[in-house]
């Protein structure tokens, strides 16, 4: 059924085992939609680690494909131009934003700077903490949720912090 409408234009492939009707106006930005069409589509699946960067504006890195983080129990859905992150602890920061008419799920800035530090390459890292602790009201740094988060998690940012800091 599914090639049948494929081939009358009712619905369009977006990507393995993601369709959505041709006449669907989504309003949702463009330069979110396929992030949030691929994340809606994976169960328990977060936005993480480059793709929450880019999100908050906290890294200059292109995202070439979409960083979904999923339960470290759960097996990993293959998508198209996605990487699958295998995490523990998926609740900690874990928050939920609006994109069109979809809610997805997302981890907090403090937790994606943490993340950047256990995942991403240390250069990545610290250029996100140095755009985390710039930015100003609304997005005022909180440093007591982001050394929680890093104690939780087991990362040692503090010499970081300091450095950038003083």
């Amino acid at each position: 059924m599914l090639s049948h409408f494929c081939k009358n234009g009712v619905i369009e492939r977006i990507g393995r085992g993601v369709y959505r009707g041709s006449q669907t106006n989504l309003d949702i930005d463009f330069e979110w939609e396929d992030l949030s069409l691929v994340a809606m589509s994976i169960p328990n699946g977060v936005v993480c680690l480059i793709s929450a960067l880019c999100y908050y504006h906290l890294t200059d890195q292109i995202m070439r494909e979409f960083w979904i983080a999923v339960p470290h129990a759960s097996k990993s859905p293959k998508r198209e131009k996605t990487r699958i992150v295998r995490m523990r602890n998926i609740d900690l920061g874990q928050t939920e934003i609006q994109i069109g008419s979809g809610q997805l799920k997302i981890f907090d800035r403090e937790r994606t700077v943490v993340d950047s530090f256990r995942y991403l390459s240390r250069e990545v890292a610290i250029k996100a903490l140095q755009a985390y602790l710039r930015q100003t009201s609304p997005n005022k740094p909180n440093l007591s949720k982001l050394m929680k988060y890093a104690k939780s998690l087991r990362v040692d940012i503090h010499p970081f912090i300091m450095a950038l800091t003083t």
